[in-house]
């Protein structure tokens, strides 16, 4: 039995969370949750910073940190989240809350807005074997959600 758990201390552990562009710092989220797994959160911060330095600073980006069992990590950024994307097109604050059908839309997208959009969501690794247009069909529907109407 005791090999079984000390091979179960031996695995990556993954921890995902969503830090603004060029704006990671030890604070809450990133510090506690690398710090508690034993990762120095100054060397994520500057790693990220610099890899993110290309977009608007604040921007939220989700990322992906593996943590080997030698302290050492690696990790993915992916694009900004969907719903960024259309508020930001949209020219909206916020999204809508608790959205229903009778509501007024908080803002209005194109079909180029869509297709924008599609193009930069397609390149994340896990949306990478869909078609633009499955992904165009997702960004619709997320579009709805928030309470964003697309229109021609």
């Amino acid at each position: 039995m005791a090999s079984r758990s000390s091979s179960a201390a031996l695995k990556d552990v993954l921890v995902k969370l969503v830090v603004d562009a060029g704006k990671a710092s030890p604070s809450p989220p990133v510090g506690p949750a690398l710090g508690s797994k034993g990762v120095k959160a100054m060397d994520f911060c500057k790693e990220f910073n610099a890899r993110t330095a290309h977009y608007t600073p604040g921007v939220p980006i989700p990322c992906v940190i593996r943590i080997r069992p030698d302290r050492t990590f690696t990790f993915d950024i992916k694009s900004p989240p969907t719903s960024y994307l259309i508020l930001k097109a949209a020219g909206a604050p916020k999204g809508a809350g608790k959205h229903s059908a009778n509501d007024p839309p908080v803002g209005k997208i194109s079909l180029k807005h869509i297709y924008e959009i599609s193009k930069i969501k397609q390149k994340d690794m896990n949306l990478s074997g869909l078609s633009l247009e499955a992904i165009a069909k997702s960004v619709v529907a997320t579009a709805k959600t928030v309470g964003v109407q697309v229109v021609p």
